[in-house]
């Protein structure tokens, strides 16, 4: 009798542990897509509580509501910086904090790890529209953060395709057993290959592998040139960056670009941001995205 009761026990827990991680959103994360044109993007038409965080997707796959064509329309784009992740709630990223505080409505075309090509592609694909100013905010490896098409969809865990059947077994594949498990050693990557995004322990930053200079930021310049808006570009910084007060070489390769295409550029370095203001290597924080909000505002209202 007490076996039996120590397995309805055991199984009661499980049902219990099942029911709590649901409720803070395992098993329940945002979904991708893959692009012939843009690698990848957050599948359209998602509403959803993770980690206690709301994440919300257009039918555009924009993180924020339907475009509305009675407002002035901003096009915010860029990578996880400006996205926020299932970390920061919908209504606390930058984007949605320029929309109710302005009156404007700024989409948030993002994707984690996209450079400005993905932005350009995403615009051909689905046009302006009818914005009246581009914001990309960038970081110094989107210098050469190039478009490759490396499969990521389904592929990194970062970019499901599907939920877990169970959010145990999210839990334990995606957030124990590597931390608890030795990881295999592996061949050094094709130097061809786009890099996924990730921040070493010591803040390093990061750099990409691409030959070229990111096309998309000439392809963004003559977007806006011939749609006759603004391109503005804020240059992100990492804490690396943020502790020596300059951005390194790939940073000033974005600078140089912008000064020689007489492009906007705002730099974060000298907007007053501190440590408080990440919460890694190179994300921001609530207090981040809230100093973001408060930079676009006063740079757009100035150009627009």
């Amino acid at each position: 009798m007490k076996l039996v009761y120590k397995i309805g026990g055991s199984i009661a827990l499980l049902f219990l542990g099942e029911a709590f991680l649901r409720f803070y959103g395992f098993a329940n994360a945002p979904l991708f897509e893959e692009s012939i044109a843009y690698e990848y993007i957050a599948k359209p038409n998602q509403d959803m509580m993770r980690f206690g965080n709301h994440i919300h997707y257009n039918s555009y796959s924009q993180r924020s509501d339907e475009p509305d064509t009675t407002k002035v329309i901003i096009l915010g784009l860029g990578d996880s910086v400006i996205n926020g992740g299932v970390q920061v709630d919908q209504d606390d990223i930058a984007t949605s904090l320029f929309t109710k505080e302005t009156g404007m409505q700024m989409l948030n075309i993002s994707a984690g790890s996209w450079g400005p090509d993905n932005c350009a592609a995403y615009l051909r694909e689905n046009g302006l529209f009818g914005a009246k100013a581009m914001f990309l905010v960038v970081s110094s490896h989107d210098a050469h953060d190039n478009i490759n098409h490396q499969p990521v969809v389904g592929v990194h865990p970062s970019y499901p395709d599907k939920q877990y059947p169970l959010a145990w077994a999210e839990l334990l594949e995606r957030y124990v057993l590597p931390r608890v498990l030795p990881r295999k050693k592996t061949a050094e990557p094709d130097p061809d290959q786009k890099v996924l995004r990730a921040i070493s322990k010591d803040g390093t930053g990061i750099k990409k592998d691409g030959k070229v200079f990111n096309p998309g930021f000439d392809e963004l310049k003559v977007m806006a040139d011939k749609a006759s808006i603004p391109l503005i570009v804020y240059l992100h910084a990492d804490q690396k960056e943020l502790r020596q007060g300059r951005y390194n070489e790939q940073g000033e390769e974005i600078i140089e670009w912008a000064e020689r295409n007489k492009v906007t550029l705002v730099r974060e370095l000298d907007s007053g941001f501190t440590s408080q203001d990440y919460r890694d290597g190179i994300y921001l924080s609530k207090s981040g995205q809230r100093k973001l909000a408060n930079i676009m505002k006063e740079i757009i209202c100035e150009n627009v």
